[in-house]
């Protein structure tokens, strides 16, 4: 199967696994040894970006009290079940470390520090999203979950990672396919030939 990193995984409207019912998850990595994702749809409950900075004691109490609300206020995702307490950030590439890994259409993805202090105190990327944790298949097993209808693939799209808001990402995700296509158009049965 081609590689679909930097592609857009919708789950389908009857998935099973509740840890990805109506997810839109972006493949960060995809090729013979699995693949890897965050989903960047659904938000974590009363947790803000302002949370993850001050308890990692990123800087100095008079820097943060500096920091824009509008960074302070920035939802952290749920980036998936693996790895729930390890930090990664989607962002654009005008911001790169030596840890940056780009994926798709100027987006690339960070899982340092560096990257965290960058978005609260500059020089900041342009647009960022941060999730904590994130999604793993182990090699065949996402091909075997795509086989048996559990996920539609849809292509990158910047405007859908950051600027359509979040609670409507699966919607979007859903409609870039076709405008006519959402939750209650998707037959959970597989068209194989």
């Amino acid at each position: 199967m081609k590689s679909l990193e930097g592609q857009f995984l919708v789950a389908m409207p009857d998935m099973d696994d509740e840890r990805f019912a109506e997810s839109v998850i972006l493949l960060v990595g995809h090729g013979e040894e699995g693949a890897m994702g965050l989903v960047v749809n659904h938000e974590l409950a009363n947790l803000r970006f302002a949370d993850i900075i001050d308890e990692l004691d990123l800087g100095e109490a008079d820097n943060l009290i500096k920091v824009p609300d509008a960074i302070r206020d920035r939802a952290v995702m749920r980036g998936g079940p693996v790895e729930k307490g390890r930090g990664f950030v989607l962002h654009s590439s005008d911001y790169e470390s030596g840890n940056t890994y780009p994926v798709a259409g100027g987006v690339s993805l960070t899982a340092t520090l560096d990257v965290l202090k960058a978005v609260a105190f500059g020089p900041k990327p342009t647009s960022s999203l941060f999730a904590l944790g994130c999604c793993g298949w182990s090699p065949g097993q996402l091909e075997d979950e795509l086989a048996n209808n559990g996920w539609l693939t849809v292509p990158f799209s910047r405007a859908l990672l950051f600027e359509t808001p979040v609670e409507d990402r699966y919607e979007a995700a859903l409609a870039s396919l076709n405008d006519n296509i959402n939750r209650a158009t998707l037959s959970p049965d597989a068209g194989h030939a």
